[in-house]
């Protein structure tokens, strides 16, 4: 018997490295973000579908002697589990391409900054970048700092406490795994800045804006960890 669990529907149209015909690396980050959003939105509706069924990714398909399961649509959960796979992994490389693009997009911010900052500007901030375009977000929030310490590293990038963390490097609401990746990008970063964006209300603002900020994990900043902020799982 064939195996059930089996991908076996074709290429969807982001599992072939292009979008619309344009390569993903020719994209800008406009448009890598946008196709994100697309991504994410079916993922989310490919989810439900799984949910209506009462399975998950992970769910047998067969009886306990091996037969299909005649109390669920086999072949339409078999084509949908497929389709995730293919976007999840779409989405892994879109993330990377968004990444690369904000650490220019920051870099150049920040040599902007520099060439009109004071001289008594301390060259560890990190400029502070509003998003001006809902089309900016990167999912939803995963995490929250709960408290930053003061002259740390996350306050010197103008993390608040009450943040809600959106993406932390390459760590987002897919992938951050009980914040374990979060760790893990830390742990990588040592010295490197590393690009974060956070959803803040401040004042009587009704709707929360979102911040990008470059966070550079270091030691001996005078406490303890390489961050000085305490996050914590929504």
């Amino acid at each position: 018997m064939d195996d059930l669990h089996a991908p076996t529907v074709a290429s969807g149209p982001t599992s072939n490295g292009a979008t619309n015909g344009v390569s993903k690396d020719r994209l800008s980050l406009k448009e890598l973000i946008a196709e994100r959003d697309r991504v994410e939105a079916e993922l989310m509706a490919l989810s439900s579908v799984l949910d209506s069924h009462g399975v998950n990714m992970n769910t047998s398909l067969t009886t306990f002697d091996g037969f299909p399961r005649s109390d669920i649509d086999v072949p339409q959960i078999r084509t949908t589990r497929a389709r995730i796979i293919r976007l999840k992994n779409d989405y892994k490389d879109l993330m990377a391409s968004i990444e690369k693009g904000l650490h220019e997009h920051h870099a150049s911010l920040q040599a902007q900054a520099a060439a009109s900052a004071s001289a008594a500007t301390s060259s560890s901030s990190s400029a502070q970048v509003p998003a001006t375009s809902s089309s900016e977000t990167t999912g939803p929030a995963f995490a929250k700092i709960n408290s930053v310490e003061p002259q740390s590293p996350a306050a010197d990038a103008g993390l608040k406490a009450g943040d809600k963390v959106i993406s932390f490097g390459s760590a987002n609401w897919m992938n951050h795994e009980k914040l374990s990746k979060v760790a893990e990008v830390v742990s990588q970063n040592e010295g490197r800045s590393i690009p974060v964006s956070v959803t803040r209300t401040e004042g009587t603002a009704s709707a929360p804006q979102q911040f990008h900020l470059n966070l550079t994990p270091r030691r001996n900043w005078g406490g303890r960890g390489m961050l000085g902020c305490h996050i914590v799982l929504l």
